[in-house]
């Protein structure tokens, strides 16, 4: 940001190839083509004067982080039947929202959506900054996140660059690099297309990138931007975004340890209110480490080795050896006993529902 708060960005120039986006032909083709989602206004009933709901638009985004609309889909419709407004968020327990959010994974923004609520409604009347700028002074709104709602919702002339759009733009410049090494170029080419119709065109790109410049498939004869763009001249649109060298992910191990009583309700607990999975239920487990030590069981008791639960973290992967025991429950305390039929409503992350499944419980 400058001085006076204007976004400056490296010039298009840095791309081999800086021709601009046709944006009308992307908002003819969106007129068109528009995806049916419950968090979008129509570009009809745009133009008949509806207005983007900031806070729909928020949770959808948020939700959408790392997660793909059709696995967005039902919980953005249960969380807006639970919490209609922002005002119904902002007073609902946070542990409510955790337990609604489980399956959505990325748990810290789960409780950076029940934060930033509160702060709406307490610091700015229950109404949502209009500005890509005030919109990142909230907990959890990222640059991304507050240009697509400032556009979305207020038609500022911001660019709105997701992973889909890296994918088409990557394409569109036959970018040479990997996204990361452009990604101030890329934005700076993008912002200079934006028309006055933000929110329209923020919202085409992205349907652009999920339905037609697809990641393994690009429909380049029905692409607006086919007549311009470098990839499809070159015959071979999915050679692009080039892939950047991945380090190799660890590998953490460790032990889960499924405890049900005689009625076989099963003990669960609160993990840390800080750190990966914050605040989540979970049954007890050992630490994770580089390398699997020997089981110490929490108590003694006829323990069974059930099976191996693998789950994949963005920083690394996870190996759990299961164990199950039938106990007493008399001598437990920092936690609870759940039954069964009552697991699916637990604040579960899906690590914790593999390892139930694992242990045969569903």
């Amino acid at each position: 940001m400058s001085p006076k708060g204007i976004r400056r960005y490296p010039s298009p120039m840095l791309l081999a190839h800086p021709h601009p986006i046709d944006a009308p032909a992307v908002l003819a083709w969106y007129d068109r083509h528009a995806r049916d989602l419950p968090w979008r206004v129509s570009p009809a009933d745009r133009r008949a004067g509806v207005r983007p709901d900031p806070y729909r638009v928020w949770l959808s985004e948020v939700m959408l982080q790392q997660t793909t609309v059709a696995a967005v889909k039902a919980y953005f419709l249960r969380f807006t039947s639970l919490w209609p407004t922002v005002d119904d968020l902002a007073a609902a327990p946070l542990d409510a929202v955790l337990r609604e959010w489980a399956g959505l994974g990325y748990y810290a923004r789960a409780r950076n959506l029940h934060a930033c609520a509160v702060a709406v409604v307490r610091d700015h009347g229950s109404t949502f900054p209009d500005t890509s700028a005030a919109l990142q002074m909230l907990p959890g709104i990222g640059a991304y996140t507050s240009a697509a709602i400032a556009a979305i919702c207020f038609d500022e002339r911001i660019a709105v660059l997701d992973g889909n759009l890296d994918r088409v733009l990557a394409r569109y410049y036959a970018l040479e690099v990997p996204v990361r090494d452009a990604k101030d170029a890329l934005r700076g080419a993008l912002q200079i297309a934006v028309p006055e119709r933000a929110g329209d065109f923020a919202q085409a790109m992205m349907d652009l990138g999920a339905t037609i410049c697809a990641p393994r498939a690009a429909a380049c004869l029905v692409c607006p931007l086919q007549s311009d763009c470098f990839a499809t001249k070159q015959g071979d649109p999915t050679r692009y975004p080039v892939k950047p060298t991945k380090p190799e992910r660890p590998v953490r191990k460790g032990h889960a340890f499924v405890m049900q009583d005689a009625s076989g309700d099963v003990f669960l607990r609160s993990r840390p209110a800080k750190g990966l999975l914050a605040g989540m239920s979970e049954v007890p487990t050992s630490d994770w480490a580089a390398t699997l030590a020997d089981p110490e069981f929490p108590l003694a008791a006829e323990w069974r080795h059930r099976g191996q639960v693998v789950h994949v973290f963005t920083h690394f992967r996870l190996e759990l050896e299961v164990w199950t025991a039938a106990v007493l429950p008399d001598d437990f305390d920092g936690g609870w006993w759940c039954e069964p039929s009552a697991l699916a409503g637990e604040a579960l992350p899906t690590l914790f529902r593999k390892v139930l499944a694992t242990a045969g419980l569903s």
